[in-house]
């Protein structure tokens, strides 16, 4: 691999694609690009990007991220471009995907002699675009060295979390806790309207108090008071996935997740009442419905 290696990127969703933006432009490196979508694709090859096929990127790139909606895809794609890619490269997956199916698809690249990392991100669509998002690695030392100086183009919070699958465990649990944060903002949010008191004006003065969190001035404040959930955000489906890999390790190591599972149970009923693509806050608008 050359000084200046060449990258690939697959997988240009609404968080892929300015990740993708940010490496290109900053890096100076050669970008190979595809997706389903021509749209994402044809942005980025204005900007100076090569598009290419999936089979093409493996053959090429001595770098190869993917980011991808989940655990099904990740398996489909890594599994069929791992045997094309070179001895040498490395494939980092910056999808949320299961721990298991993580080490799995690490134990078949080393075995053709390709580096895997997991590197999951963490903040919002907005730190994606400015490229300060957290990221989340798991990777052995010399990986992580290698991958670092590109996703710093991405991130200004890389956090190496130990061997390949620790980037998930992270992030996964990340999400379970930020979950849990947001159904707890929903009952405060119904409470304090219930017993007259302006939503806005309830959040301002817990963001002062020792119930802040990164969760009440984003997900609260800029979601649940405005009452505006977007869709192309973080939807409710999305949010479900992600909680259930947490229930997932919680099962495979024998404990018990009540919040997490309660969390489900508030997004099932958010899916239910038809808000499966709107930004996942939205469980805010069923606080205080019973769960089915």
């Amino acid at each position: 691999m050359s000084d200046t290696p060449t990258l690939g990127f697959i997988g240009l969703g609404v968080m892929g694609e300015p990740i993708c933006r940010n490496m290109l432009q900053k890096s100076g490196a050669k970008m190979l690009v595809s997706d389903l979508s021509p749209d994402p694709v044809a942005r980025l090859t204005a900007f100076g990007a090569e598009e290419a096929s999936a089979d093409e990127i493996a053959a090429r790139a001595d770098i190869l991220f993917l980011s991808l909606p989940g655990g099904p895809q990740v398996e489909k794609v890594a599994g069929a471009l791992i045997p094309k890619m070179q001895s040498g490269a490395t494939l980092v997956d910056m999808s949320t995907a299961p721990v298991g199916l993580t080490r799995e698809l690490a134990a078949q690249a080393n075995a053709r002699g390709i580096h895997y990392a997991d590197a999951p991100v963490a903040r919002t669509r907005a730190a994606a675009e400015a490229g300060t998002l957290a990221i989340m690695v798991g990777a052995d030392q010399a990986t992580h060295d290698r991958i670092l100086p590109i996703l710093s183009h991405a991130g200004d919070t890389i956090l190496h979390c130990g061997p390949v699958g620790c980037g998930q465990v992270a992030k996964i649990l990340n999400n379970m806790v930020l979950f849990q944060n947001v159904v707890a903002l929903s009952e405060a949010l119904a409470l304090g309207q219930a017993a007259g008191m302006e939503g806005a004006t309830l959040f301002d003065i817990i963001s002062q108090g020792s119930g802040d969190s990164f969760a009440l001035r984003n997900h609260g404040q800029k979601a649940m008071i405005p009452d505006t959930f977007p869709k192309q955000a973080f939807p409710t489906d999305y949010a479900l996935k992600d909680v259930s890999y947490a229930l997932d390790l919680a099962r495979e190591y024998g404990l018990s997740a009540p919040g997490a599972e309660l969390a489900e149970a508030r997004m099932q009923m958010a899916k239910a009442a038809g808000f499966a693509e709107e930004y996942f806050p939205v469980l805010a608008r069923l606080a205080g419905k019973p769960s089915e």
